[in-house]
């Protein structure tokens, strides 16, 4: 197979990509080398920014303000609208660039660029849309003739950070709402994955924003703390592991939400309110789908004693007929994780699992950065792979007897981002909901649903503050007071 992955280079882009500075294209340099992670091979080059880059990139942004909160909210929808034309037309060329840089098998990049196109959507509606209220004050003889009023104003100059693993998509959450909310913006997209990012930023350009609304630039962390500390950014948006706590204590007086990842659980009830084989369906999907490398994969499966073997077999045989191989194929479903370190990563968990007890269902030996899907049981509850986000195609399952120890079970964790309950029974269904510790319960599905107008995001490790395009929004957005006193009387 290895020889074959080389022989797969990443074709399908263009030889270098510029950064964006201040809605202008700037090929500075091609520094950053740019890998297709199927074939380890340099798939393109791009523009690295370096420290004086992102600082001029915080004064435009920071000079755009005022500009950008008189961008009218119709000229902002425009902006948006014509980006869903553009991504639509773009469409094959956006998922080619996902399946090429973050080894994204190309069903699952088709629907991501999807959900990219749905985000602007969504936030072209909310542009127009009232944030305001009145607010009744005449609560008592001393307020008679008092009225107030509130708006929202953009919060200003915002830092976004990003991931590898939804090149787009994580960046739309925070693109399309700053711009529907009247935010200039810096983005830096991950140096493994900035190609989507860019591509974003060459569509953006077309567009009569005002000057200084938006950089994108591929940098490194270090040159990226500027966004962090610098008080002219008003917000800072991080998503990616637990380093972003550090970056909350070193913020200062800036608002900051953080979407930091998960070890999401999923309760398969005695009577779990569908076929056992739509259950495996949409486990298999949750636990594996772009190899495991989502915030709400499937990790942990807590089948109830009623249905544990027979879901059991089930699974075991659905996991290992997954395919892995060449993202570009349509018949691929496991595609190559991010790179080899993070496969060591998994292999290491795996085997010290196995070493403590667990037995693996269903998997096999690790090829470069090629991880075979993976079940595992009796895992023990101190390791690695319990505990800690796995972000891999590796998901462990065990029994339990009564819903409130599977209740448990799923709080028994530093992190609370959603959790799944397949249950017919609607007590508890309503149960989970109320004592669950996590962001978002699913029931009759997979914790990794996500509609992209809905309130996302997690508690405990998981973070603070929710994306969601309206929920992102309130967080790009201060309330103002109006305050007015009838003259008369």
């Amino acid at each position: 197979m290895a020889k074959n992955r080389k022989q797969r280079a990443g074709k399908g882009l263009k030889s270098s990509y510029p950064y964006y500075l201040a809605n202008r294209p700037v090929a500075a340099n091609t520094d950053l080398d740019v890998l297709d992670k199927y074939s380890g091979t340099r798939a393109t080059r791009v523009a690295l920014a370096d420290g004086a880059a992102v600082r001029k990139a915080i004064v435009a942004g920071y000079q755009a303000r005022d500009a950008m909160a008189a961008f009218p909210p119709d000229a902002r929808r425009d902006v948006l609208e014509h980006c869903v034309r553009r991504f639509t037309e773009r469409f094959d060329e956006l998922a080619l660039a996902l399946c090429i840089e973050a080894g994204k098998p190309i069903r699952d990049a088709r629907g991501e660029v999807t959900r990219l196109i749905d985000t602007f959507r969504i936030a072209a509606g909310e542009a127009t849309r009232s944030g305001g209220e009145v607010v009744e004050l005449q609560i008592s003889p001393r307020t008679r003739g008092y009225r107030g009023m509130v708006k929202r104003v953009p919060v200003g100059l915002c830092g976004f950070i990003t991931p590898f693993n939804f090149p787009l998509n994580l960046v739309a959450h925070k693109v399309a709402p700053a711009i529907a909310a009247g935010c200039p913006f810096v983005l830096k997209p991950s140096e493994k994955t900035p190609i989507g990012a860019l591509i974003i930023g060459e569509i953006l350009a077309e567009t009569d924003l005002p000057k200084g609304a938006f950089s994108i630039l591929a940098c490194s962390n270090e040159d990226a703390a500027q966004l962090v500390e610098d008080e002219r950014v008003a917000l800072l948006s991080f998503t990616g592991g637990l380093v972003g706590w550090d970056l909350k204590a070193r913020a200062g007086r800036k608002k900051v939400t953080l979407e930091l990842g998960g070890n999401a659980a999923c309760i398969v009830d005695d009577d779990p309110g569908a076929s056992l084989d739509h259950v495996v369906e949409r486990l298999v999907f949750g636990a594996y789908y772009q190899s495991g490398q989502s915030c709400i994969s499937v990790q942990r499966i807590y089948a109830h004693t009623a249905v544990y073997e027979r879901l059991r077999k089930k699974l075991k045989a659905a996991v290992a007929q997954l395919r892995m191989g060449d993202p570009r194929e349509e018949s691929t479903f496991i595609g190559p994780m991010i790179d080899e370190k993070a496969a060591q990563r998994i292999e290491a968990w795996i085997a010290a699992a196995r070493k403590g007890g667990a037995k693996r269902l269903a998997g096999g030996e690790r090829e470069g950065n090629m991880v075979p899907a993976t079940l595992l049981e009796n895992v023990p509850h101190g390791s690695d792979l319990y505990r800690k986000e796995a972000f891999a195609p590796v998901a462990l399952i065990e029994p339990f007897d009564d819903f409130e120890q599977a209740l448990d079970r799923v709080n028994d964790s530093d992190f609370g981002l959603q959790a799944g309950v397949f249950t017919g029974r609607l007590e508890h269904a309503m149960r989970a909901w109320d004592r669950l510790e996590v962001g978002g319960v699913i029931v009759g599905d997979v914790p990794s649903f996500r509609v992209d107008n809905m309130p996302y995001g997690g508690v405990k490790q998981s973070g603070l503050g929710r994306e969601g395009v309206r929920y992102a929004m309130d967080d790009m957005t201060e309330q103002r007071l109006l305050v007015i006193r009838d003259p008369v009387g």
